[in-house]
């Protein structure tokens, strides 16, 4: 029987490699369906296919539909001080990068900003997706350690993108803003069978995709302040401006509604984040938290902790099924598990008053964990300016 295999096994590794190049979905789609491992079992390879396809494809779009966004208020925050009868800056600190602090600029304040980042992902729910071991499917004797056939994916996944945003401080307490994000993503991917240790290319596809992505309307309302703390509630709504087939966007609005609570004196601040999603590429529940440091009266250091938790996303786990011809062979597929992730990152950074209102932020994302599509880390450079 293994002769068999052998045999038709051999007569596959003379074919020509298929080659794709058309929209990112296509791109992962083909690369994922197309299959030479003999399974014998057309149903379950192309269920297997379809989940792994689409577990991509959304871990792709939770990753750029609905990234965490810079924080709406501007590195320069106000109130007015009962007291005095004046507005006076709330703390020498210029504030977090994605966790919401409570105040707000104040009001007629208007700022705006723009960030650049870039990130290359390389591993999905903890597998390798550059180096080849990412096995979708594979054939193995029961009798053997290894499995005598398999097909590897390999993908190259990068993004860069550019983000605009901006505030206004409608009164003291209430302030609205914007965020429009354009991205650009690159995916190249290979498919390739061994078998007994002979390897061939058997599909590669390449693709690209530029232009705006999903925008975010924001609006956050400070609803309790004392002289050393606030506590705030914010709305986000994204919508769906990106393109759903390029991964752009996620194809449908999202409503994000958001807690806020922050203690700050003039050199130390804390803040914490509690907010529920809606729609989108995935429902979710967040948390985050944020230490700020001004060092010095025109720089602040700061740390976060961002966690997501996805209702709508699966882990890839791969499973195993008796071979339906082939007496002793178990088959091994690669599909969407059970649990439910969550996403996990650090961040850490500065904020440097350059001059007047002007704030230049460094900042690097590290990962915390494998679930979802990660990247190492994601550096990022931005600019803020308070009119």
């Amino acid at each position: 029987m293994k002769r068999c295999v052998i045999g038709a096994a051999l007569l596959m590794v003379t074919a020509a490699p298929a080659a794709a190049q058309q929209t990112p979905s296509d791109v992962i789609s083909f690369l994922v369906t197309n299959q030479r491992v003999q399974t014998d079992d057309f149903q379950k390879d192309q269920a297997a296919a379809a989940a792994t396809r689409d577990t991509i494809a959304r871990a792709l779009l939770v990753n750029l539909a609905t990234v965490p966004i810079a924080t709406s208020s501007s590195g320069f925050v106000y109130r007015l001080d009962p007291e005095l009868g004046t507005v006076t800056r709330v703390s020498d600190s210029f504030g977090t990068f994605f966790v919401e602090r409570a105040m707000t600029s104040g009001r007629g304040r208007a700022s705006f900003g723009a960030s650049g980042t870039t990130t290359g992902y390389d591993r999905l729910d903890g597998l390798n997706l550059r180096d080849g071991t990412l096995v979708t499917t594979a054939n193995q004797f029961r009798d053997e350690s290894a499995p005598f056939d398999t097909e590897s994916l390999s993908m190259k996944i990068r993004t860069s993108t550019m983000t605009f945003f901006g505030a206004y401080g409608v009164t003291d307490r209430l302030e609205i803003g914007g965020v429009v994000p354009l991205v650009q993503l690159n995916i190249d991917g290979s498919r390739v069978n061994v078998y007994r240790g002979t390897s061939i290319v058997q599909a590669t596809g390449s693709a690209s995709a530029s232009g705006l992505a999903d925008m975010a309307l924001r609006a956050k309302y400070l609803l309790v302040s004392s002289r050393n703390a606030g506590f705030a509630a914010a709305g986000e709504v994204r919508l769906p401006t990106g393109d759903e087939a390029a991964l752009l966007g996620a194809g449908r609005a999202a409503l994000k509604i958001m807690a806020i609570g922050s203690v700050e004196n003039p050199r130390v601040g804390a803040h914490g984040n509690f907010a529920i999603v809606r729609g989108g590429a995935s429902d979710e529940v967040d948390g985050s938290g944020a230490v700020t440091v001004a060092a010095t009266p025109r720089l602040t250091i700061a740390g976060e902790l961002l966690v997501r938790r996805l209702t709508d996303v699966r882990q890839m786990v791969a499973v195993s099924a008796a071979h339906p011809t082939i007496d002793g062979v178990e088959t091994l597929r690669l599909v969407p598990g059970t649990s439910i992730p969550t996403l996990t990152s650090a961040v850490t950074g500065i904020k440097w008053n350059v001059h007047a209102t002007l704030v230049l932020t460094g900042e690097v994302r590290w990962r915390i964990g494998n679930a979802g599509l990660t990247a190492p880390f994601t550096p990022t450079i931005a600019i803020d300016y308070l009119f």
